[in-house]
Parts: C-alpha cells; structure tokens; sequence
C-alpha cells in the first residue's frame, strides 16, 4: 500500500480480520482511535491508533508485521501487546503518529 496511512484508511476495515503474512496469526480489527493534532502545522497528519484483538495465549510477539485485512489491502504495521485485563482475549495497539 503506498497510500500515506491515515486514520480514515481503516475505519471502513473495522470488525474485520488482518492476518499475518507469513503467520498463523489472525487479529480483528476492534476500533480506531483518533487523537487530536498538539502542533497542527508540525505534525504531517492526525495521530492514531489501531486496536486489535486476539485469542488469549498465543500472543502475537512486537514487531513489525505484513497484515493482510481480509478482502482488503495488505500493511507494514508495528505491532504491541497491550496489557488485557480480560481473559477471553488479547489486545493490541498500532501507534500512528
């Protein structure tokens, strides 16, 4: 993809799947959360993140991964575990700043 990412690229994609090339892992796409510009003029777009979950126990390691959204287009995203209080799942977050 060589489209400049921007939280408006993902939002049509939330709910669906984005599976890891290469992997077995499979994350869903929870939401998009958009955050407000500090310095308008310095920064080149809106901030966000991409919040993504998974099964619990197999967590994803952090890295840099190809995420392919079903039926979609293919990204190079960083991937985090986030700490997950709930038990039936784990959640992730891509940072765009």
């Amino acid at each position: 993809m060589d489209e400049p990412l921007s939280a408006e690229l993902f939002l049509p994609h939330a709910g669906k799947v984005l599976r890891v090339k290469g992997g077995r892992h499979a994350l869903t796409l929870s939401h998009v959360e958009m955050h407000p510009r500090q310095e308008a003029q310095a920064m080149p777009r809106q901030p966000f993140t991409l919040i993504l979950v998974g099964p619990p126990g197999d967590v994803l390691r952090e890295g840099l991964y190809s995420l392919e959204i079903d039926g979609g287009p293919t990204f190079e995203l960083y991937v985090m575990p986030i700490q997950t209080f709930a038990a039936d799942r784990q959640e992730y977050q891509v940072a765009v700043n």
